[in-house]
């Protein structure tokens, strides 16, 4: 049974929004969310930064402090200070990932000297990039990425993401990604969790893609919502590797759900209602 709940973790690409355009309903139902005295935090895949970010959803009248936003360059670095604080880094992504990383770490194209290979969403990855990554890999370097989507929603349509980029390096290397930073990894949720000092029994997990934002939330313990705004169809849960919790046509249906009450007996009621 969930505790009181006092925090919603919201996925914004294919959730909140599509680039530049608002999911219709998103603005109304966030305000009537945080008026209860919900704390909203939001997480992405994405690279742009949490100022970016914010700055792009108070345009769409969704109003958001960057505290408010956690995305996988920050956690990126938040891991790798704990965990190879020294790291000569590679990075194949674009400049926001490159901006996060730059004060902390040395960065470099310098195969001999990496320690680490990044791959994200690059839209200049080219034979180049490869390449170097490639012979750092070869030589040892560890294999980390920011996600493993492999699409981007925005409102003209689906481009590649991160996972081509991983596709490339492991098929060249014979060598397999040695952790994922971003969903469905829990790295994610656990910093979210700790800076706003919420535990997963007393937050819900909304989110557009099964296989990443439910997995992350059901993996740390969290009910989860997920909307058919995004990638995800009904259809494809037919052979999901998790069930969502409840499943809604958009996040401007969420106040009228937790309304009903998120009681453990009325999940299957719910779920494809």
């Amino acid at each position: 049974m969930m505790k009181a709940l006092q925090g919603i973790i919201i996925d914004l690409d294919g959730t909140v929004c599509r680039g530049e355009e608002i999911i219709p309903g998103a603005p109304k139902a966030i305000e009537t969310l945080r008026r209860r005295g919900i704390h909203i935090v939001f997480v992405s895949n994405t690279i742009d930064s949490p100022s970016t970010y914010a700055s792009r959803l108070t345009r769409l009248k969704v109003l958001t402090d960057p505290e408010d936003i956690i995305q996988t360059a920050t956690v990126l670095r938040h891991y790798l200070l704990r965990e190879i604080p020294n790291a000569t880094v590679f990075v194949i992504g674009e400049e926001p990932l490159l901006e996060e990383l730059r004060p902390w770490f040395k960065l470099s194209e310098d195969p001999k000297e990496i320690d680490v290979v990044v791959a994200s969403f690059d839209r200049g990855f080219n034979y180049h990039k490869l390449n170097i990554g490639f012979q750092a890999l070869k030589r040892g370097a560890r294999f980390l990425a920011t996600n493993i989507d492999a699409t981007c929603p925005l409102p003209e349509g689906e481009i590649p993401d991160a996972a081509p980029v991983i596709a490339a390096l492991e098929a060249c290397t014979g060598r397999k990604l040695d952790l994922n930073i971003g969903k469905p990894s829990t790295w994610m949720l656990e910093i979210a969790l700790e800076r706003f000092g919420l535990s997963s029994d007393q937050t819900l997990l909304v989110g557009d893609r099964v296989e990443t934002d439910i997995l992350m939330g059901k993996r740390a313990g969290m009910v989860t919502v997920l909307v058919l705004t995004g990638v995800t169809r009904r259809k494809d849960l037919d052979h999901a590797p998790v069930q969502p919790d409840y499943i809604l046509e958009s996040i401007a249906d969420l106040p009228q759900l937790l309304d009903k009450g998120l009681g453990a007996g009325s999940r299957q009621v719910q779920q494809r209602g």
